[in-house]
């Protein structure tokens, strides 16, 4: 039996999360909860600041990653926001760290960056999230790119993985040092490497995500308890057809193996998700709430996309958008229409 077919054996039903660019702080989460919980959502990916607030506040998500090392008094109206929430129907919000800004060598000092993970860990616990997001795209520093690194010339690729690996299990520690048992959800898994690498036939030395596979090994060999890691597989976005997510599944479970360090752990840990992309392709097709049959996605199709995402996922399925916003809208057009709201909960319905 696969990785992804036990792990989908012992979930407890299939949940839909929201994550997109009105991602939410822990303020808004303290004033909003309620009204976001009559979505049809289970929860969702909330961003953290630092800092007082009224004043300039720095981002703990975007800069978790680097040499500022955050203590808990910058983030005292955040804890005290978080500890305030008490979800109902919101039970698997996620809390969000990127690797960003990503200006740390894997031999420099990771102190400041595993301090940051414990801290991070603290705070999904303390406002009884399901666990931590960590998004592994390399919006600023190219830290899994073996190539760009600060000592390829004089460091083999096996120096920079064995390095990789060993600070995905620091990371890991330092998670469940601050938040035991946590689910630690991720944008890419292996299947993001795997997959750059023309499915293994170039070596990883040679891709911009190579040192993510060794990253995620550590990671996995961390994981204790019952912590669990969930490939996201953004690589989702777009798929129409059901037998997509079929693939997909076939190519987490058995594909991405020969890039895989940590055999074992991945396949008593790793679970299989989903990311649907609400409004895909939009700085070309555009995006109309008016009339959303002109959309990439119509309600109807991506009621089917997600009906059908959810009967293959172990346990989520994530909906990523840009221009549609769930909550917060100002504008008419970042709203979304009541059909894909409708459509959500047909989806919802019809898989189980």
């Amino acid at each position: 039996m696969g990785v992804v077919l036990a792990a989908a054996a012992c979930s407890p039903r299939k949940k839909l999360l929201e994550w997109g660019w009105d991602e939410p702080d822990t303020a808004f989460l303290r004033t909003n909860l309620r009204e976001m919980e009559k979505t049809p959502f289970d929860g969702c990916v909330f961003g953290v600041r630092s800092g007082p607030r009224g004043a300039a506040q720095a981002s703990f998500t975007w800069q978790f990653w680097g040499s500022r090392r955050f203590a808990r008094s910058d983030l005292a109206d955040t804890l005290a926001d978080l500890r305030s929430l008490r979800p109902r129907r919101f039970t698997d919000n996620f809390l969000r760290i990127n690797v960003t800004p990503g200006d740390v060598d894997w031999f420099d000092d990771f102190s400041t960056i595993i301090a940051n993970a414990r801290l991070a860990g603290e705070m999904a616990r303390a406002g009884r999230a399901r666990g931590v997001v960590l998004d592994v795209e390399q919006y600023q520093g190219q830290l899994f790119d073996y190539r760009a690194q600060r000592l390829a010339s004089s460091r083999r690729w096996e120096g920079y993985a064995a390095q990789a690996r060993l600070r995905g299990r620091e990371v890991m520690s330092a998670l469940q040092d601050g938040y035991p048992g946590l689910t630690l959800l991720l944008s890419f898994g292996h299947s993001l490497p795997w997959v750059l690498s023309d499915n293994g036939r170039r070596p990883l030395s040679e891709t911009s995500y190579g040192l993510l596979a060794p990253f995620l090994d550590g990671m996995l060999e961390g994981a204790r308890g019952s912590t669990r890691l969930v490939d996201g597989y953004e690589l989702a976005y777009g798929l129409l057809d059901s037998r997509h997510f079929d693939e997909a599944r076939k190519l987490v479970e058995d594909g991405v193996m020969s890039i895989v360090g940590a055999p074992g752990p991945y396949r008593r840990r790793l679970q299989l998700a989903f990311g649907i992309w609400l409004d895909y392709d939009w700085r070309h097709r555009g995006w109309s709430a008016s009339d959303p049959s002109r959309n990439y996605l119509p309600p109807k199709t991506f009621e089917t996309v997600v009906a059908a995402a959810l009967r293959a996922t172990d346990e989520y399925v994530w909906i990523y958008g840009e221009t549609p916003r769930w909550w917060g809208v100002q504008k008419p057009e970042n709203r979304v229409p009541e059909a894909y709201v409708s459509a959500l909960r047909r989806a919802r319905a019809t898989a189980r």
